[in-house]
């Protein structure tokens, strides 16, 4: 990984491959190789000719914790995703996030509309607005001394997770105390790329992903068939569904 400097926090970073810029932004207690490259995105993105920039958020990762909730605000966390682009010299790139990271591209679209050339909506779909609700309990669980003690079903899965990714646990409950603002639907109709909504038809966190892609000017729809929202992100049809909406709407 490579490493650069902004507000404060030290962000890691990959940078790989040549062509049109994809930046990748993973979700809440994941990491950019849990999220991108165990699952293969990274490699089907470069064996496809773009070059691949992804972050570890602030807060996961290898990138400086704080367990400061102000620190992890959306329009923070989209911020560092800029930066990065100023980092590698990149004044306009496609942009794909996977559940918090949605939110995220979502937000630097927002925020830094000239530097978007798409967006990719993954694992996130009219829960953007609407809410995905039981995040204090997730906090609750993540914070548990003894994770026996966990009854929350929800709360014990991202807990696992989190100790399975080896995470700051503590920056975790701070990050989920600010990072799920929500969108509203004036906000939404503001994002005027291209858009692919992509959410598995399983996922029970996300929110239907048409709704939403119906309050995007240039919004679509794509069902992650028969996938929960862990699974849907590394399926071969949602990449195959990515490779394509990319050649449709290139740089």
């Amino acid at each position: 990984m490579q490493f650069f400097s902004h507000d404060s926090f030290d962000i890691g970073f990959i940078d790989e491959g040549e062509g049109d810029p994809v930046l990748l932004i993973h979700g809440f207690a994941s990491t950019h190789f849990v999220n991108w490259v165990a699952t293969g995105w990274v490699k089907t993105l470069r064996d496809a000719g773009y070059r691949v920039a992804a972050l570890d958020n602030r807060g996961h990762g290898r990138s400086t914790k704080s367990h400061d909730p102000e620190a992890y605000t959306p329009e923070k966390l989209a911020s560092d995703a800029a930066a990065l682009l100023d980092h590698l010299d990149i004044p306009r790139a496609h942009v794909m996030g996977y559940s918090m990271g949605a939110r995220i591209t979502a937000f630097l679209a927002l925020t830094n509309p000239e530097r978007v050339a798409t967006v990719v909506f993954g694992g996130l779909g009219i829960g953007m607005v609407e809410g995905v609700g039981e995040w204090d309990d997730i906090a609750d669980a993540l914070l548990a001394e003894d994770p026996a003690t966990i009854t929350h079903e929800r709360g014990r899965m991202f807990r696992t997770f989190a100790d399975q990714t080896e995470s700051d646990r503590e920056a975790l409950a701070a990050c989920i105390s600010t990072s799920r603002k929500l969108l509203t639907p004036d906000d939404v109709a503001k994002i005027t790329q291209p858009a692919l909504v992509a959410v598995g038809t399983k996922d029970d966190i996300a929110g239907a992903p048409e709704p939403l892609a119906d309050m995007l000017p240039h919004g679509e729809a794509f069902a992650v068939e028969r996938r929960d929202h862990m699974l849907s992100v590394g399926d071969r049809t949602f990449k195959a569904r990515v490779l394509d909406f990319l050649k449709e709407n290139p740089l």
